[in-house]
């Protein structure tokens, strides 16, 4: 009976490790054919467009003529939104965080954990018509010479929606430091403000980084807000209050067109989700390289 037992059990095993396997094999896979249709395609664009041109020309109107294929205003804008996201979720994430694990009590907490996660759930698209109908307008009573589509009403929305993800990373690693820590630095004298600001944070240092990290990640992959809120106006400029295009808005854009398969057209959208890809891969990279330096072990 003992025998039998111990076979079945080899036997669940054996499958479930191979189910995982599977598993494992088709996100794999799924990623290199993801990786393998973009620059297929962005191999062929590149035949035709100069990549110098393609990195320093300042005018991109690859549906319009003359055509032209810089892609620094797409680029300047995406980074713009990004920039602008993280100056208003990154403090506000972190703070966040640093209250809800030093200086909530749990009634506050259980209150303010659930609207975080409220505001994650909230899809992209409610974002960008926010932003639109109600963060624009507030900006144009305030510096009335703000466009409509501006980037500084995207970059509002997008920090707002990338808020709850730099909290809640930054939350759980916080609460995973072992409260002797903070007690040992409460026997020395420190206050709260500076258990929280030299030794939490600190000792989270490399989570810290890495939810950084991720949500400028997100920030710059973030689509229909900018679609919506940011423009359709591909020119190289750093006011925010001007109409932009960003690289997800241009494919977006370019996407819903009347535009020919296989034509130089069709090639751009994978040209510019190709470096969208790469610039999202290396800042991965860089989290997954600050996690394993700066790695906090209990």
């Amino acid at each position: 009976m003992r025998k039998y037992k111990s076979k079945k059990f080899k036997l669940n095993e054996f499958i479930i490790e191979k189910l995982l396997l599977l598993f494992a094999g088709i996100t794999i896979l799924t990623t290199i054919a993801i990786i393998y249709s973009l620059f297929k395609e962005s191999f062929v664009f590149f035949k035709e467009v100069s990549i110098v041109e393609f990195f320093t020309s300042t005018k991109w109107t690859p549906t319009l003529k003359p055509q032209n294929f810089g892609v620094l205003p797409l680029l300047t804008g995406t980074l713009m939104i990004a920039v602008g996201a993280s100056i208003i979720s990154l403090p506000l994430g972190l703070g966040s965080a640093i209250y809800l694990s030093e200086y909530a009590p749990k009634k506050a907490r259980k209150i303010i954990k659930p609207i975080l996660e409220i505001l994650a759930g909230i899809p992209s698209i409610v974002y960008g018509y926010f932003a639109l109908n109600f963060i624009t307008p507030l900006l144009r009573d305030i510096l009335p010479q703000t466009q409509v589509f501006n980037a500084a009403s995207a970059s509002i929305a997008v920090g707002i929606m990338t808020l709850p993800m730099v909290a809640s990373l930054c939350e759980d690693a916080m609460m995973a430091v072992p409260d002797s820590i903070r007690q040992g630095a409460y026997a020395l004298g420190s206050t709260r403000m500076e258990v929280a600001t030299k030794v939490i944070v600190p000792a989270t240092l490399s989570s810290t980084a890495a939810a950084f990290l991720l949500a400028i990640s997100r920030a710059i992959g973030e689509t229909m807000i900018v679609a919506i809120a940011a423009g359709q106006s591909p020119i190289l400029t750093l006011n925010p209050l001007e109409s932009i295009q960003t690289m997800t808005g241009f494919m977006a854009n370019i996407s819903m067109g009347d535009i020919q398969y296989g034509t130089i057209e069709y090639n751009t959208v994978f040209a510019v989700g190709a470096l969208l890809f790469v610039i999202t891969f290396i800042m991965n990279l860089i989290a997954k390289v600050v996690i394993n330096k700066r790695k906090e072990q209990y």
